[in-house]
């Protein structure tokens, strides 16, 4: 049976990981949104930002403009990429309509106004800040599921900000709630293309009680890809949206639960006027 949310209860819950937070520019505003807050209804119920999904588009629209309005930004400028579990990052100077929206996996930006908001169901959202030497904040957002993680999401997105002048010691990356390693089951041959990348990638997987299974720890292995790319300030979350009905969206959930179709919960980050 589906949690049930409370449509009346408007003010969405936005999980920030306090290490992340201290020292971050005043002007960054961050969140990782949950499901609770918004006025979706039915398998949607609550804050879903997900455009792709089947859900009501005015209720979409609706959940989208109260995340903007936390943030402080206009609803147009919160901008959501055609996410295809690859490694590519863009820099963003401009919005663009949900038509129009590029196909990528990461975005980065140091344009006051524009909210970086990457949708996720399990996946992990990455967002990152870090400072020009003039002190001009950088901001950006990576969608990291297992294929964009080995692939090289996250190298990718910090090679665009020190392309646009980011200080390698500015770095500061958080890891958003996704899927555990307690509710990440895989078949074995599911590690060949991480330990192809790396062999040291082997201790992300454990042994599961289905035979020839494995469970798989997605935030530590994109914590530990972070960390050998030179990103000393990683903060992780470690909340699992697969387990944790009333406040997550789960794609493995809804597929075990053979749904239809699911929700997605944003990651926001923006740098405000």
């Amino acid at each position: 049976m589906t949690a049930h949310l409370n449509r009346q209860d408007s003010k969405p819950v936005i999980f920030r990981h306090p290490d992340f937070s201290d020292g971050l520019h005043e002007r960054i505003f961050y969140g990782f949104f949950g499901r609770t807050g918004g006025v979706s209804r039915g398998i949607f119920e609550g804050l879903n930002c997900g455009q792709g999904s089947g859900d009501n588009p005015e209720d979409i629209a609706r959940n989208r403009a109260i995340v903007s309005h936390q943030a402080g930004i206009a609803p147009e400028n919160l901008l959501s990429l055609y996410q295809v579990h690859g490694p590519a990052c863009l820099t963003v100077g401009s919005s663009w309509t949900f038509a129009d929206r590029p196909q990528a996996d990461a975005m980065a930006t140091q344009k006051p106004g524009l909210g970086l908001g990457i949708l996720v169901a399990d996946c992990a959202p990455v967002l990152f800040s870090a400072g020009k030497p003039d002190g001009t904040p950088l901001i950006a957002a990576a969608h990291a599921g297992w294929k964009g993680a080995v692939s090289g999401v996250l190298e990718s997105t910090l090679k665009v900000l020190m392309d646009n002048g980011g200080q390698p010691s500015s770095v500061r990356a958080c890891i958003g709630p996704c899927i555990s390693p307690d509710s990440y089951e895989v078949s074995e041959d599911f590690k060949k293309p991480f330990l192809d990348h790396s062999a040291a990638a082997s201790r992300f997987f454990k042994k599961a009680e289905k035979p020839e299974h494995l469970m798989f720890d997605l935030p530590s292995y994109c914590a530990w890809r972070l960390l050998q790319a030179g990103v000393k300030n990683v903060s992780c979350l470690n909340k699992d949206t697969c387990a944790d009905e009333k406040n997550f969206y789960s794609y493995r959930r809804s597929t075990h639960r053979k749904e239809p179709d699911y929700g997605r919960q944003i990651a926001l980050i923006a740098i405000k006027l």
